[in-house]
Order: C-alpha cells, then sequence, then structure tokens
C-alpha cells in the first residue's frame, strides 16, 4: 500500500533466507493472496542478507529497485522520495540517508551511530564520495544499474561494496533525508561487531580491486570507451 510516484506498478520480491520462525509460512500466505504483485523464493540454507539481495536481484523485472528490510526500521511511506530523484533523471543511486536533516528522528545507541559514521568516512575516504549514511538499508537503483554488479558479499558487506562499486562505475548518486525506528538486539536485530571488521575489509578490499561490471553485459567495455 505504500505510495509510489508517477504511473509505477509495483512488484515485490520476498526472500525468506532460511528463517526457522514461521516466516515462510506467511510469505507464501502473502504471495497467494497477492499474485499479481508478489513472487516468493526461499533460501534453502540461510547465508545472509547479501545472499539474499543477489537472489532478489535475479528474480526482478521492473526499471527501479528499493531494497527493504523486513522488520521495517525503514518506512515504506518513504519510497515515494527515493523513486521520485531517479524518476527526474537526477541518479543512477539514490541513499537514504539516517542521518541528513529532517523533522524528528529516534534517540539511537551512540556507539552504534559511531560505527555507522567511521565506517561511511572510510567508505568516502576510498570512493571519493561524501556521503553521510553509507551502511542505509535504503538504497534505490535503475535496474541497468543494479543488475550488471556483481555482488559477492553474502552478509552485511554488500553495503560497503556496492558503494564502492557505484563509486568506480562513476554512477550519480544522491542522498535523501529518512526517517528510521531502529530495533534493539533483545527486538532481533542480528548485525554485530565482527559485521563492523568484515565492513572495513570489504571497503578495503574493493578500493583496490577492480570488480564492478557483470561481463555479461558488455558495460565494461562501454565504460573503457567513454573514459
Amino acid at each position: 500500500a505504500a505510495p509510489l510516484p508517477g504511473n509505477l506498478t509495483r512488484e515485490i520480491i520476498m526472500v525468506n533466507d532460511a528463517s526457522t520462525d514461521g516466516t515462510e509460512e506467511v510469505i507464501a500466505k502473502l504471495a497467494e493472496e497477492n499474485p499479481d504483485i508478489i513472487r516468493a523464493f526461499v533460501q534453502p540454507v540461510n547465508q545472509g542478507k547479501g545472499a539474499a539481495i543477489r537472489r532478489a536481484i535475479k528474480e526482478m523485472r521492473g526499471q527501479y529497485a528499493i531494497i527493504q528490510d523486513g522488520d521495517l526500521e525503514y518506512d515504506p511511506d518513504e519510497y515515494e522520495f527515493l523513486l521520485q530523484t531517479l524518476m527526474d533523471g537526477h541518479a543512477d543511486v539514490v541513499y537514504g540517508s539516517r542521518f541528513a536533516a529532517r523533522k524528528m528522528r529516534r534517540v539511537l545507541n551512540y556507539y552504534h551511530t559511531l560505527g555507522n559514521k567511521f565506517l561511511t568516512a572510510l567508505s568516502n575516504f576510498c570512493t571519493g564520495h561524501n556521503l553521510t549514511d553509507m551502511e542505509t538499508c535504503y538504497k534505490a537503483f535503475k535496474a541497468d544499474v543494479l543488475k550488471t554488479i556483481p555482488l559477492r558479499s553474502n552478509r552485511f558487506g554488500m553495503e560497503p561494496e556496492i558503494t564502492a562499486k557505484i563509486a568506480k562505475r562513476e554512477c550519480i548518486v544522491y542522498e535523501v533525508p529518512i526517517s528510521y525506528h531502529g530495533r534493539s538486539y533483545a527486538e532481533g536485530k542480528k548485525i554485530g561487531w565482527r559485521d563492523g571488521i568484515s565492513a572495513i575489509y570489504t571497503i578495503l578490499k574493493y578500493w583496490i580491486i577492480d570488480d564492478c561490471y557483470d561481463e555479461r553485459y558488455g558495460h565494461s567495455i562501454l565504460g573503457n570507451l567513454s573514459k
């Protein structure tokens, strides 16, 4: 029911990453009730967010894509802010920033915020961007950009990985402020300090390595010709 700009129609790709809490049954019921909108897929083994997103990218058929975590820390009513920027032709990629100025914000864990800011600063140093929130879930893409970026990370490393790769491809990136309703670990939050270490490794790895094109589409050749 989330509002969309213009005359867009929606396709929802739901990927259950081998959850054991009844999620599979809920998703199957939703897909059965909304066959024209929802397409549901199940990962046979839990692999992490990056693997789930990789599966969703493979299955998507639309012109634009937004990543949405199932925990609703991010508000679907704000899809239109991200999509309109793409539709206006200003951007190839739009990040929803939890730290950009907005009317109100939930007070969050200081150490998580500090970690986010450190990782964003390190990512910016390596990419040359000036993002305020590299680790945000809300990333919107033109489909032809997203489908031609090889995504290797299985867990939360996908965030710095995809940020590094769109920078190397010289995509036009915008940020828009979004609201954020963060969860605690007691409420099921999964990310931990090991993911922070992994993110640092991923940032440095893709600063050095050029791996930003899926050769099936020939975009690297076009990029080299453009340069």
